[in-house]
């Protein structure tokens, strides 16, 4: 969002907050063009009022920000009434993931999905696999696999003052960042911390819709909780591998993992599960190694552990070949057709997008 911010004033709105203030919106600019949005809700009304209201937020706002007839663009299709009745260009669907497959997804999720696909004049994918899943079911729908900014992640290559809650850990340290949550493997973490009670294991991230008491709770085992993104170097620049310890369930059966390429450009050797789009294309480009049991996974870390090594130039031209800027282009372009189809069927040529074609 911050690269489609250059060219057109986008307003991100996240999920509401519910709380004992009266409803307001909380808004604030995060980059140049960028606006983010924080409904405030009171808590325990009925759901119909609080997309009214929502609606009447978004509407004023945009209004406020020049935004007449904007695009909407939808990262869930849990959003999709609160756009109902508000005018747009084009709409967007940018499916991440399988969002039914999750703990706990509303019981009307895949309906709301299916009414978003109907009305979406784009879609694009987080993954191929989530591609391949979905590719019949839209007239235009486009697999993006996840990107990276390794300009930022290089940095861990370099010498980083250590973070004082990672400093003292013994050597050497294995490190996972991201949600801990129904797609972690958390017998596979304590398979490790048993049989290497001399590693230091580190989870950075939130514990979410798990029970904390499920946790493995081993002297070795370090849970950090949720770290700043702009930390996230000097973190990795203490690790000696990095994980991406998966189960293999319904939840994690589509995921791209966008840690995978940041790991990568953090310069860490990677040892992953075999998520289909981890295995497709890191391990058949050599990149990442796949445990495909407890033994497997714990078995390449031992090897990195001892002195194994990618092949940096191969790794390097990968990641030149993934970068955020560039699959901004690619959808970008994407965008410019689908606006010029929905003015005119038979145009042929991209034309620059007007001062109204803005982004929401």
């Amino acid at each position: 969002m911050t690269r489609c911010a250059r060219d057109r004033t986008v307003l991100f709105i996240e999920e509401p907050i519910f709380d004992d203030a009266a409803p307001h919106p909380q808004l604030e600019q995060v980059f140049p063009n960028l606006w983010r949005l924080v409904p405030h809700l009171p808590p325990n009304r009925d759901e119909l009022t609080d997309q009214q209201v929502m609606r009447a937020m978004i509407a004023k706002t945009a209004q406020a920000l020049g935004l007449m007839r904007p695009i909407h663009w939808f990262y869930t299709p849990m959003m999709l009434p609160i756009a109902d009745g508000m005018p747009a260009c084009l709409t967007v669907y940018d499916c991440m993931d399988e969002l039914s497959n999750f703990a706990f997804a509303p019981a009307e999720l895949i309906e709301r999905e299916r009414q978003l696909m109907e009305k979406a004049q784009l879609m694009f994918t987080g993954g191929m696999a989530l591609y391949e899943a979905k590719r019949s079911r839209h007239h235009n729908v486009h697999g993006i696999p996840s990107s990276v900014d390794t300009q930022f992640f290089a940095q861990a290559r370099g010498a980083l003052p250590q973070p004082s809650d990672q400093a003292a850990l013994s050597n050497p340290v294995i490190g996972y960042c991201g949600v801990i949550d129904e797609r972690i493997d958390l017998g596979l973490i304590e398979h490790i911390a048993r049989e290497r009670p001399d590693w230091s294991l580190v989870m950075i991230g939130p514990v979410v819709k798990i029970d904390e008491a499920c946790l493995p709770r081993l002297p070795n085992i370090h849970y950090l909780g949720s770290k700043p993104y702009e930390q996230l170097p000097a973190y990795m620049a203490g690790w000696d591998v990095a994980i991406m310890p998966f189960a293999l369930n319904d939840s994690t059966r589509f995921i791209s993992p966008t840690k995978t390429p940041e790991y990568l450009a953090a310069g860490l050797p990677v040892v992953s599960t075999a998520i289909r789009d981890v295995v497709v294309p890191y391990e058949q480009l050599e990149l990442v190694r796949i445990g495909r049991d407890p033994a497997g996974f714990l078995a390449h870390i031992d090897d990195f552990v001892s002195g194994d090594t990618v092949d940096e130039a191969k790794r390097d031209a990968f990641l030149a070949s993934v970068s955020w800027d560039q699959t901004w282009q690619r959808m970008a372009q994407l965008v410019n057709e689908a606006l010029l189809r929905e003015r005119s069927p038979q145009a042929e040529r991209i034309q620059p997008t007007t001062e109204q074609e803005q982004h929401v």
